[in-house]
């Protein structure tokens, strides 16, 4: 563990450690109110004592994660409890994804009895690792003095239900590692998971890939499929969005422009800042599963726990946000999130423009799109199986070149043109359909022809949400994923409107079918105004 520690600890450029003579207390139990037994090991800085922070993980307490959380932080003067949850890596009963206040407040009452607890303790982790922390963020009181949420999110259900669509790709994997995560050789055998997966995301009904994925039913995935609506009951006891104005925690967060969580954990922020706090935040260049953006999540998870827990600063940066600035590649300090800023609308022109002036009279554009061959995706953000280092944006000129997919492009830029902030598609469509998709993407056109995705997004539409207009057109907003990025001199500004991005969201079948027994396929005319009385546009946060 020591020498997995050491490598991880050079790779990731982490501070220097105090000792390396830790001690590990295995397999601790820890009784739940229902007498399920979850498993936690203790990792003792070489002082003995030290501020805590619990870490509750559904991956394993071991091996990888339990160097890169207990040993890594208890090397560097913290105390860690690092907890198996329910169902997985030896604790007791079955994993109820996203469903974990109540052990999480029955773990913090069973601390309480421990003759080694200090009294206040910390939360650290990523992905599923900081829902945990946001289960009991609000109940725990005062006791619970830091949290640093890295690549995460409050609100599971928008993880799941994206616009409104089923993350198909992303959650359909998020149950193969699961599955099969304590299986001997689990990250060998998920390379070919990877390849059979991607035979599966074809298939229907939706209901039945659980089965094909893994080889049997899986109750998690017929949950979703059963509880579509985020204001479900089932829903409801897993989504913390509503108490975030009584946490009193300091937080830090650590966000990645191409991460599945981005919308979510902004929204996070924002909503501590209007309650009173002044959270820190670093948004880098990332996807869920990038290397360096693990090495800076863990770096900042140190420096801010280390500040909030043993008063010391000094791994700790002046400015409270950091972003990256996509386009130039620059590192930038902010006071706050989202920087001042100015709208500017660019408006879809007949002939494929994209210009700042209203669209003067013109027919609609028109395209087919027929779920029986979706739109596919290309990149954009989804849980990768095999993590690795940050991936180039894609080329979007192959899709572009489809049938079902429209481009509105600017003119060459005479100066650079800086966009940091929520981005925004203001459409005005009609379908023959009721039950449909709109997907945006906004791109940046170098001079070369290459089209690189920036930022994007994806609705669904049911019949009468949103309403139609007296004469039939509809006017859908779609917020794209937010960004930081400049255009420079030279190159075009690009948006796609098409209807699908698959399989990263699941197909629109058209029929209005339940989820998870949609099979009977419907083709939908699509149509995309641009004039005077239904002036469609992207609208850009212009810095």
């Amino acid at each position: 563990m020591s020498v997995l520690s050491r490598i991880l600890a050079k790779m990731m450029k982490l501070p220097p450690a105090q000792s390396h003579a830790i001690k590990i207390e295995r397999d601790l139990k820890v009784p739940m109110p229902d007498g399920v037994v979850l498993l936690a090991d203790r990792y003792i800085p070489a002082s003995g004592e030290g501020p805590l922070v619990m870490i509750r993980c559904p991956y394993g307490r071991k091996s990888f994660f339990g160097a890169l959380f207990g040993v890594i932080f208890a090397e560097r003067g913290l105390q860690v409890l690092m907890q198996s949850c329910r169902g997985t890596f030896g604790s007791g009963g079955q994993l109820d994804p996203f469903d974990e206040r109540t052990d999480g407040m029955a773990t913090v009452a069973w601390l309480r009895d421990q003759d080694w607890y200090p009294g206040s303790f910390a939360m650290a982790g990523p992905s599923y690792l900081g829902i945990v922390q946001w289960a009991i963020a609000a109940q725990a009181g005062p006791e619970l003095t830091a949290m640093s949420l890295l690549i995460t999110s409050a609100d599971p259900y928008d993880l799941l239900f994206s616009g409104g669509s089923l993350s198909l790709e992303t959650m359909l994997t998020w149950i193969s590692l699961v599955d099969r995560q304590e299986r001997r050789l689990a990250s060998l055998r998920q390379r070919t998971v990877s390849g059979k997966l991607r035979q599966v995301y074809g298939r229907l009904p939706l209901g039945e890939l659980d089965s094909l994925a893994v080889g049997h039913q899986v109750a998690d995935w017929q949950a979703w499929m059963a509880h579509t609506q985020a204001d479900d009951p089932y829903w409801v006891q897993r989504r913390f969005t509503g108490d975030q104005a009584s946490v009193r925690a300091n937080a830090s967060f650590v966000a990645g422009w191409q991460d599945i969580f981005l919308p979510g954990e902004l929204r996070d922020y924002a909503a501590l800042r209007a309650a009173g706090q002044d959270p820190y935040l670093l948004i880098g260049p990332w996807q869920h599963t990038d290397q360096e953006g693990m090495a800076a999540a863990i770096r900042e998870s140190i420096g801010w726990l280390r500040a909030q827990l043993l008063d010391d600063r000094s791994q700790l940066r002046a400015a409270p946000v950091l972003i990256y600035v996509g386009g130039i590649e620059e590192w930038r300090d902010l006071p706050s999130w989202p920087p001042p800023a100015t709208e500017q609308r660019w408006h879809l022109q007949s002939g494929g423009g994209l210009e700042l002036r209203v669209p003067q009279d013109s027919e609609p554009d028109s395209y087919t799109y027929d779920p029986a061959d979706p739109t596919p995706s290309v990149g954009g953000p989804v849980l990768s199986a095999n993590t690795g280092r940050r991936k180039q944006p894609a080329d979007n000129r192959g899709l572009e070149a489809r049938a079902d997919v429209l481009t509105y492009t600017s003119p060459a830029l005479e100066a650079d043109l800086e966009v940091i902030g929520q981005v925004t598609a203001d459409l005005f469509v009609r379908s023959s359909l009721g039950h449909t998709d709109f997907f945006a993407r906004l791109c940046d056109v170098d001079p070369s022809g290459r089209s690189l995705a920036v930022c994007d997004a994806l609705l669904r539409l049911s019949p009468g949400r949103p309403p139609a207009a007296p004469d039939g057109t509809i006017r859908v907003r779609i917020d794209l994923w937010p960004t930081a990025y400049r255009f420079k001199a030279g190159h075009l500004i690009r948006l796609q409107v098409s209807s699908g991005a698959h399989p990263r969201f699941a197909r629109n079948p058209g029929s209005g079918e339940p989820l998870a027994k949609a099979t009977r396929l419907e083709p939908a005319s699509q149509l995309v105004y641009h004039d005077k009385e239904h002036p469609s546009a992207i609208l850009l946060p212009v810095t």
